[in-house]
């Protein structure tokens, strides 16, 4: 089936069940373009705990259909690829985690919400990109804390906030490859543009954005700012919803470390991402394949800073 066969019968196949489609602003374009509902990962959560649908379609990598069935075990969660994994996730096993907490026995465990099931069964709040600084700073300042995966967004905040935080040595492999170098060259290039870095990236990039933030803040920002040009620091992704929102400006993605011959439109993607595809899509509704299964006694754990991490971000 051609791309416009495949939009209709999955047009078609989620009225037939009563499913919903929900993306991560890191897929493709036309995945964007068909879901229901598209956000970053706390608003993928939050859309989770309130939808009526009997399947949730969740768009993005396994990590994310773990969090909507967790908050969700009712419902039948499915991803289109199960392979779709999170280079940060990977990074941080349940068992390491467990050894480090073991060794800091007075500090409280935040878990960025790139982090699987397991791991957040240990931990004591969940954060993700949108909530994290506002979350800490509603922990006690004489609370000891061991934050992780995420060793450039635990910098971030402790730079911000004048915190200590212990960090886990992990990083996401996308936001870890921009180009600082190219981004001067960038800034010279354009000299009116705004940069926009997700707190994901390293902090030499970091230090050179006028705005750090998560990709739904990144995007408001880009639409109430009265500048015309930007150059975006984090998965390229977000660049067709920014578009979408402001079709008059101008969004210029910052370079990974790669040569441009192995890189040719200079972008950095997620690969994990790029599984979702609507043929996966399709086959995934239309024999319900790809469903995510947590267990009982880690969702039951898991769900505990998931829901704190909901109600602190209110």
């Amino acid at each position: 089936m051609n791309n416009e066969q495949l939009i209709q019968e999955i047009n078609r196949l989620r009225k037939e069940k009563n499913a919903v489609i929900m993306a991560h602003y890191y897929t493709l374009p036309e995945i964007q373009d068909i879901a229901d509902f598209v956000g970053d990962s706390l608003a993928l959560a939050q859309k989770a705990k309130t939808t009526v649908a009997d399947i949730i379609v969740l768009c993005g990598v396994h990590f994310m259909g773990e969090t909507a069935k967790i908050i969700c075990p009712d419902k039948k969660v499915l991803v289109p690829d199960l392979s779709a994994g999170c280079s940060l996730a990977d990074s941080c096993r349940a068992e390491d985690l467990q050894a480090w907490k073991t060794r800091h026995p007075d500090h409280l465990v935040v878990s960025y919400v790139n982090t699987s099931a397991a791991v957040k069964a240990l931990t004591d709040v969940v954060v993700t990109s949108s909530n994290a600084l506002k979350i800490i700073n509603m922990l006690p300042e004489d609370k000891p804390v061991l934050f992780g995966p995420d060793r450039n967004l635990g910098g971030y905040i402790n730079s911000v906030t004048g915190r200590n935080m212990d960090l886990w040595n992990g990083a996401c492999h996308v936001h870890e490859q921009f180009s600082i170098e190219r981004l001067v060259e960038l800034m010279k290039q354009y000299p009116d543009a705004k940069v926009l870095a997700h707190p994901e990236c390293k902090g030499a990039l970091v230090k050179l954005a006028d705005v750090v933030g998560s990709t739904k803040a990144l995007l408001d920002y880009a639409v109430r700012s009265s500048a015309t040009c930007f150059l975006v620091a984090t998965e390229s992704g977000i660049l067709h919803e920014m578009q979408k929102a402001c079709p008059d400006k101008k969004f210029i993605p910052v370079p990974p470390e790669i040569s441009e011959s192995s890189h040719p439109c200079a972008c950095n993607e997620c690969n994990f991402m790029r599984l979702n595809t609507l043929q996966k899509l399709y086959v995934c509704l239309r024999d319900e394949s790809g469903e995510i299964h947590v267990d009982a006694d880690i969702a039951k754990k898991a769900l505990l800073p998931i829901e704190r991490m909901l109600d602190m971000s209110k």
